[in-house]
């Protein structure tokens, strides 16, 4: 009986070659690996496990003793030292190789003596199989061909093809013994099992991936799918940096899109006013800052309408507001007040609001709000007894009837409500981005923190180093940063000026509370501080100096996965800002009358608002309505 069930798996005939064997018809040639990068990543074998083809790939481990291990790396050290000084005392140029061999060996003779790892014997086959002798040979170019794009050089087992075949036969036999020295870390990469993609939050469910899909892996031929909002995700908060052009607008404005498809709530600081035309396809609100009746007052109190209509504010409301205008001021002036212009201004803004008739009782709260000329009146009526008070009424004095006064000049103009809010800085002055950036974040907040709004929220803020340059900016962001998890909502922070934002102790605290990190290509003379925070390999730090547009390196706890953002056409016409594609959409909706009524034709199947500046979209009709263009900031 045992005879007879081993004759079910014993082929009829085998013929040996020098480099193919002929096992019952089929036509089988072996390799072993015998050159491996310097790096590898975890899941590096997944290319040759995914392989289209019949390859079997065989990893033969055998550890090795720390006695033996000390033993070696010290003889390996010796001889690579003495080649070195050998080649100096020479004058020869140093060979590259020998270089970093050498180095690899210290830091491993290093870590084993630490205790960090240990290290393996592994012996990596492969073996092809293929109906024919000529499908043989295109299925061994094309094996050796992936082979090399991973930096593996794979030789024919000539002369010895049947133990080539047994070696790679589940039976546990290394009959080639070609073997290479791995250390812990490497052979754990090395494991079947493991692969480049982000792993999925229950392996067992056949459920389609959830979350928002980012793009393509580079590692594999899978997709990137990451849930921000997912469970056991300590915080929803995610920051992104890249150089300028690295597509770093373009990935933000893909997820939004794609969250939007999901039901998440959006709010954007637009400083380029880059998110129009995407914020009128979808049917969201556009609030342009900037334009002439368009306020934000930042004296306004945090009043929450609940689903019964009852309005309600925490209970320190009043007091928060306070300290929030402190903020304000700060930023306004450029630098923090003194300690006797804060002793004037705490009075100040106490009289303020008290001249108005609201007081610390609650049902005052409802009353309208004192606007930041109000705060100038009575820092101004203050100067017979602080000299403070009149040199911090004179200098928000452009704020009140200056050039500066139109964002301040009046009580709030726009009530910001939709799933996606899109406040534009763009005509701002450069001098008030700053406190413009603020007050649309303490709008934000405000909605934010409404317990009666219960469903995810995102707030993106694009260019933050428009608000991290400022000290009181900074703190106010981190302090989102910090507390956006207790009410469902995550923080997105994309800027291309890295060295501003991982400069300074709060702008690295933003990015430490932000879960989901990508890093797009950097400069080179960014790296470095980009390395040294993230701890990036050396291997990840070549890719970020040389990613294409679009490719980045996504950062979710221990996961890292390197992808390449993809679109659709719809969503490429609607996520692009490259002026020349902008420009071709135009001429292509003037050549076909379409500019007049705002779409063209993407040639797609759908239609999508080109946005023109008075048009107001409301998600049913394009229009001019002149009510609908004060209320939401038109122009």
């Amino acid at each position: 009986m045992a005879s007879s069930a081993a004759t079910a798996f014993t082929p009829d005939a085998v013929s040996i070659g020098a480099r193919h064997l002929e096992v019952g018809g089929e036509w089988v040639a072996s390799f072993a690996v015998v050159g491996f990068p310097r790096e590898v990543h975890p899941g590096w074998l997944a290319p040759l496990l995914t392989y289209p083809g019949r390859l079997d790939v065989s990893v033969h481990v055998e550890p090795i003793d720390p006695a033996t291990a000390a033993s070696r790396l010290k003889k390996q050290l010796a001889k690579l030292e003495s080649g070195r000084r050998h080649t100096a005392e020479h004058g020869r140029l140093h060979d590259p190789q020998v270089e970093a061999a050498t180095e690899d060996a210290y830091d491993l003779s290093s870590r084993v003596a630490r205790g960090e790892g240990k290290l393996f014997r592994l012996g990596l086959y492969l073996t092809v199989h293929a109906p024919t002798e000529q499908t043989l040979a295109d299925e061994v170019a094309a094996v050796r061909a992936l082979c090399a794009s991973l930096l593996l050089d794979a030789k024919h087992t000539t002369y010895r093809s049947l133990q080539g075949w047994v070696s790679t036969l589940p039976m546990g036999l290394d009959l080639i013994g070609m073997r290479r020295t791995f250390d812990t870390s490497a052979l754990a990469a090395s494991f079947p099992f493991t692969s480049p993609d982000l792993p999925a939050p229950d392996p067992t469910s056949v459920a389609a991936p959830s979350g928002v899909l980012y793009g393509y892996n580079l590692g594999s031929q899978g997709l990137v799918h990451w849930d921000r909002f997912g469970e056991g995700m300590h915080n929803h908060n995610s920051v992104i940096l890249g150089r300028s052009g690295a597509g770093k607008s373009y990935l933000v404005k893909l997820e939004l899109l794609r969250s939007l498809y999901r039901g998440v709530e959006i709010a954007v600081v637009d400083p380029e006013d880059e998110y129009a035309r995407l914020a009128r396809a979808v049917g969201g609100t556009y609030v342009h800052l900037g334009a002439p009746g368009v306020r934000l007052n930042p004296f306004d109190l945090p009043i929450h309408t609940r689903a019964d209509g009852r309005r309600t504010a925490p209970k320190d409301a009043l007091i928060r507001r306070s300290l929030f205008l402190h903020t304000v001021i700060a930023v306004l002036l450029g630098s923090e007040p003194q300690a006797a212009q804060r002793a004037a201004l705490d009075r100040a803004i106490a009289a303020t609001y008290q001249s108005v008739g609201i007081t610390a009782d609650p049902r005052t709260w409802t009353r309208p709000s004192p606007t930041l000329r109000t705060l100038r009146d009575q820092l101004a009526a203050d100067q017979a007894r602080d000299p403070a008070a009149v040199e911090l009424a004179a200098r928000l004095h452009p704020f009140v009837e200056g050039a500066f006064k139109q964002l301040f000049d009046g009580p709030s103009s726009i009530t910001p409500e939709g799933h996606l809010v899109v406040f534009s800085l763009r005509d701002l002055p450069d001098e008030l981005k700053a406190i413009g950036t603020l007050l649309t974040l303490d709008a934000v907040w405000r909605r934010v923190s409404n317990p009666a709004i219960r469903r995810p929220r995102l707030v993106v803020v694009d260019e933050a180093w428009l608000l991290m340059r400022e000290k009181s900016g900074a703190e106010f962001l981190f302090r989102m940063a910090k507390a956006s998890r207790k009410h469902w909502a995550g923080l997105t922070v994309a800027t291309q000026d890295t060295a501003d934002v991982l400069g300074s102790d709060l702008g690295k605290a933003v990015v430490a509370n932000a879960a989901t990190q990508i890093l797009l290509r950097q400069a080179s003379q960014a790296i470095d501080e980009v390395s040294q925070t993230f701890d990036l390999s050396a291997g990840e730090r070549a890719f970020l100096l040389s990613a294409d547009r679009g490719q980045g390196l996504l950062s979710a706890g221990t996961q890292r996965v390197a992808f390449h953002a993809i679109a659709s056409p719809t969503e490429h016409y609607l996520v692009t800002s490259n002026p020349a594609e902008l420009a071709a959409y135009a001429d292509t909706a003037e050549s076909t009358g379409e500019a007049d009524t705002g779409f063209v034709d993407l040639g797609v199947g759908d239609e999508f608002p080109l946005g023109a500046d008075g048009d107001v979209y409301d998600g049913d009709e394009y229009g001019s309505d002149e009510d609908d263009q004060i209320a939401l900031g038109g122009v």
